[in-house]
C-alpha cells in the first residue's frame, strides 16, 4: 500500500522547486534604462553629469580630478552595450575606460581603454583581459571612423565559450575559453560594469611622451543608451552557467564561436587596423608568448 505524502516535506520540495524557477527566470536582466537607477558615482560627483531622464551621462577630467561610476549589480556572463562619444580635440594623455571587473586581488577584468591623441592623430582603442589576476594581454587598434564626432556602440559579449569585443557590432577581438588547456579564463568571478575618465599621460599617448595639455580642458566624454543583457549575480554560479533554461541565451551552443560573417569582419579589422598584439611581441615575452597565442581563436 503506498505511503501517504508527508505534507511538510512536500511543501518544502515545492517551495524549493518554485524558488529555483523564480531564480532562473530572474537570472537574466535586460536594461536599456536609467544611469541614475542602475549605476552609482564612485569618483568626483561634481565631474559626473547625468541627463534629467537618466538616459545619458558625461564624465569630466580637469587638473583637479577625473571621474567614474559603477553598476549597482554584478554580472556573470552576458552582453553589455554602451554608446560612447569620446573627448574631442587635443586629448593626449587622457584615458576613457569602459570595462567589467571583479575588483579583487586576483581579479578578472575585460577592458576597453580609449587612449587620447594629439589633434589630428587617430584615437587608439586598447583592449585587455585579466584572468585570475593575470593581465598583460593588450591589443591595440585604430578605429575606422572619428569616435569624437558621434556616438558608437562598444560591446562586450561574454559567455562560457569566449569573450568578444565589438565596435558597432563588428568583432575586433576574440579570447576563447581554453581553461581545459591551462589558460586562465574569466568564468567564476562576477563583475561590475564601470566607466572612468582619468589622467594616463605617464603611458597612454606615444608611451607617455605626449602629456595632458590642461589648457585644452576640461575634457569630457559622453555615454548613453547602455544595454545590459546579462546574468545578475545572486551568489549561485549555476544559474549563470546554464545554457538557455534560465534565459541565458548567450550560453547557447550557437554562440560557441563566431559566425562565418563575424570571422570575415574580424580578419578585416586585424588586417587593416591592428597596430599591436601582445602575442606578436617577441621582445616582451622573450620568444615565449603566452600559451593562448598558439591556440585557435574560434
Amino acid at each position: 500500500m503506498p505511503r501517504p505524502y508527508n505534507r511538510s516535506k512536500l511543501f518544502l520540495l515545492l517551495t524549493s522547486v518554485f524558488a529555483s524557477i523564480i531564480n532562473s527566470v530572474f537570472a537574466s536582466v535586460v536594461s536599456t534604462g536609467n544611469f541614475s537607477a542602475d549605476f552609482h558615482i564612485t569618483w568626483s560627483p561634481s565631474h559626473v553629469i547625468t541627463s534629467s531622464d537618466g538616459h545619458s551621462r558625461s564624465l569630466m577630467l580637469d587638473n583637479e580630478s577625473g571621474s567614474s561610476f559603477a553598476s549597482d549589480d554584478k554580472f556573470l556572463f552576458g552582453q553589455i552595450d554602451m554608446q560612447i562619444k569620446l573627448v574631442p580635440g587635443d586629448s593626449a594623455g587622457t584615458v576613457l575606460a569602459y570595462y567589467a571587473t571583479s575588483d579583487r586581488p586576483n581579479r578578472d577584468e575585460i577592458d576597453f581603454e580609449f587612449l587620447g591623441n594629439v589633434s589630428g592623430q587617430p584615437y587608439i582603442l586598447q583592449t585587455n583581459i585579466y584572468a585570475n589576476g593575470s593581465g598583460d594581454r593588450e591589443e591595440r587598434i585604430y578605429l575606422w571612423f572619428d569616435p569624437t564626432k558621434d556616438y558608437h556602440t562598444y560591446s562586450i559579449f561574454w559567455n562560457i565559450y569566449q569573450i568578444v569585443f565589438m565596435v558597432d557590432w563588428v568583432p575586433i577581438r576574440v579570447f576563447r575559453n581554453h581553461a581545459g588547456k591551462g589558460v586562465a579564463f574569466p568564468r567564476w568571478q562576477p563583475m561590475w560594469i564601470k566607466a572612468s575618465l582619468w589622467n594616463g599621460d605617464s603611458w597612454a599617448t606615444r608611451g607617455g611622451r605626449d602629456k595632458v595639455n590642461w589648457s585644452k580642458g576640461p575634457f569630457v566624454a559622453w555615454l548613453r543608451n547602455y544595454k545590459v543583457d546579462a546574468c545578475v549575480w545572486k551568489g549561485r554560479p549555476g544559474f549563470c552557467w546554464a545554457d538557455s533554461g534560465g534565459g541565458n541565451w548567450w550560453n547557447q551552443r550557437k554562440f560557441e564561436s563566431l559566425t562565418w560573417r563575424q570571422r570575415r569582419l574580424l580578419k578585416w579589422v586585424r588586417k587593416y587596423y591592428l597596430i599591436y598584439d601582445y602575442c606578436q611581441d617577441t621582445n616582451r615575452f622573450q620568444d615565449e608568448p603566452p600559451r593562448e597565442c598558439s591556440l585557435p581563436k574560434y
